[in-house]
């Protein structure tokens, strides 16, 4: 597939600017840089667009290599002025690139990689979009930050306004994982529980937003907050000695972090950051199958996603009307990519199987992403040399309920070591 410069695709921004304005999706139309993520003119997604022969002038693999080890390294990918603001930042990115090699062996893929996002300072990904999130904020005079999230997010955003003396609100599913609840709740945000889905908590948010003067990361604020997903590819570009992968798979919910990352990726070719001749890599989406609305319409060649009600135990990722599921589709398509279901029973065997094979204990999304990963080289998708990195979004003691019946049931031996031989006569000699 030929790549589209960034230039040709977006146009000249004003000379000067870092962040020129937001441009819609679909049509093309120009908004002011301004807390809003609906085109006024048709309502799709605004983007940022960024003028990037200035983007060319500051950036090089010198001035990343001299950042620090957070997701600012690549702050002039990043819609903020950091010479105008800090940053609001707990350390957030440059998690492990991981050669899965034991992983790898089992499944025929000599060179698999796991972006272990675990290791973000509140165990998942959004860290990363939150720390953008709150640094525009701040930057353009909000003083609350708020979202919708189905528990990492809200983890995220109460952490992130704590550290910067902002007052945070988040709206949840009452029947969030209980570890998410307390994860978010010892940072003492302002939680408002909601009887109902994450597509109903989105929707009251929606109407929240037009009565408060806050930031919503994912509405409001959802053009700067996305960004923050590209620093995913970014790193592993970098961490791959600046060149990209074959394929990359990614657990999909909105579908927003899947746009950002085949965004990343253009970016990272059109401006020489990789190695010449670097092609985009094909995109692979992976869903739970009990809410799996994007993987089905994929499945029967759809250009559109049908909402489902979500059934799932991979709360995370179950957003049954995801907002960029059409643009998910599209991605995949064009860059030969797939995006495929699984069981519930495959994601927890997908968690054990990551957790044994390389130490990683994932949250349910994990689960997914491995098991789709699986099945896909059991069907044969790769010779076996192919560049292949799977992102694993989140850490598993968020949902280690999902696998507590799995644990074995633990039989205490007398503290003797004439107790231990004999009834471990098989493991000691």
């Amino acid at each position: 597939m030929s790549t589209i410069s960034l230039l040709e695709r977006y146009g000249r921004a004003p000379s000067g600017a870092h962040v020129a304005c937001l441009v819609c999706r679909a049509c093309g139309h120009e908004t002011p840089v301004e807390a809003t993520n609906i085109c006024e003119r048709c309502f799709g997604p605004l983007e940022v667009r960024y003028d990037y022969e200035e983007v060319a002038r500051r950036i090089s693999r010198e001035s990343i290599a001299a950042g620090p080890s957070s997701i600012w390294r690549y702050r002039d990918l990043l819609p903020v002025d950091l010479e105008e603001t800090e940053p609001i930042t707990l350390g957030e990115g440059f998690t492990p690139l991981i050669h899965a090699r034991n992983l790898g062996a089992e499944l025929g893929l000599r060179n698999l990689y796991l972006k272990n996002d675990t290791q973000n300072p509140t165990g998942s990904f959004k860290d990363r979009v939150v720390s953008v999130a709150a640094t525009w904020a701040r930057e353009h005079g909000l003083t609350t930050i708020a979202c919708a999230s189905t528990g990492n997010l809200a983890n995220s955003v109460a952490a992130y306004a704590a550290h910067a003396g902002m007052r945070a609100v988040v709206v949840v599913p009452s029947d969030l994982e209980p570890a998410k609840m307390i994860g978010t709740s010892i940072f003492r945000p302002t939680i408002i529980a909601v009887d109902g889905s994450y597509d109903d908590v989105n929707r009251l948010c929606t109407e929240l937003a037009d009565c408060v003067d806050w930031g919503f990361c994912n509405l409001n604020l959802r053009p700067y907050y996305s960004e923050g997903s590209k620093t995913l590819t970014f790193e592993t570009a970098e961490q791959l000695g600046w060149r990209l992968p074959d394929e990359i798979i990614v657990p999909v919910a909105s579908g927003c972090q899947f746009v950002k990352h085949r965004k990343a990726a253009g970016e990272l070719i059109d401006l020489g950051l990789v190695d010449s001749g670097s092609r985009l890599p094909r995109f692979t989406g992976a869903q739970a199958l009990g809410c799996s609305p994007v993987a089905t319409a994929f499945s029967g060649g759809e250009t559109t996603v049908v909402p489902v009600r979500p059934a799932t135990i991979a709360r995370s990722i179950a957003i049954g009307n995801p907002s960029d599921g059409a643009d998910v589709l599209r991605i995949a398509r064009e860059t030969g990519g797939v995006v495929a279901s699984v069981t519930e029973e495959e994601l927890v065997e997908g968690i054990e199987l990551l957790a044994a094979s390389e130490g990683i204990f994932a949250e349910t999304a994990g689960g997914v992403t491995v098991a789709v990963l699986r099945n896909l080289a059991r069907a044969g998708r790769w010779e076996g040399d192919e560049t292949v990195v799977a992102y694993i979004t989140g850490a598993g003691l968020k949902t280690a309920d999902c696998v507590a019946s799995r644990a074995p049931v633990l039989t205490p031996v007398p503290a003797s070591l004439r107790a231990v031989r004999e009834r471990y006569a098989g493991l000691i000699s």
